[in-house]
């Protein structure tokens, strides 16, 4: 059996997900990245993608909108901009949060804005 560590996903709304699991998928600012249990420490930004979540019995998967990653030695920690599980993710949510990514997008002023914007539009308009 492999080692497990404390994983926690959670947004201003809500803690979304709790639990000790084998692996995370990050998608991380410079590119994706795995943590397994004794990971080295690292905190980074995340981009729009989808974090894949490896427990003992399956494997679970969450939309977010950018945010932290926090890797210590008692685990990782997300702090998403914005959550959901992915089955959540119909076509009307997604066509909605489209929707608000381009308004990001228009109404964005630096440049930091401006790629994450573009970033979470692309990757919205590719889930649909």
């Amino acid at each position: 059996m492999a080692e497990t560590f404390k994983f926690e996903l959670v947004s201003p709304e809500r803690l979304l997900f709790s639990a000790d699991v084998k692996s995370v998928r990050v998608p991380g600012d410079e590119g994706d990245f795995v943590v397994l249990a004794e990971h080295a420490p690292v905190m980074t930004i995340i981009r729009p993608g989808v974090v894949v979540v490896e427990t003992e019995n399956d494997e679970k998967k969450f939309f977010i909108k950018g945010g932290f990653a926090d890797v210590t030695p008692d685990g990782l920690t997300i702090l998403a901009e914005f959550s959901l599980d992915q089955s959540e993710l119909v076509k009307d949510r997604l066509d909605a949060e489209i929707k608000k990514a381009q308004k990001e997008l228009d109404d964005a002023e630096h440049d930091f804005a401006l790629r994450h914007a573009n970033l979470l539009v692309d990757y919205l308009e590719d889930l649909r």
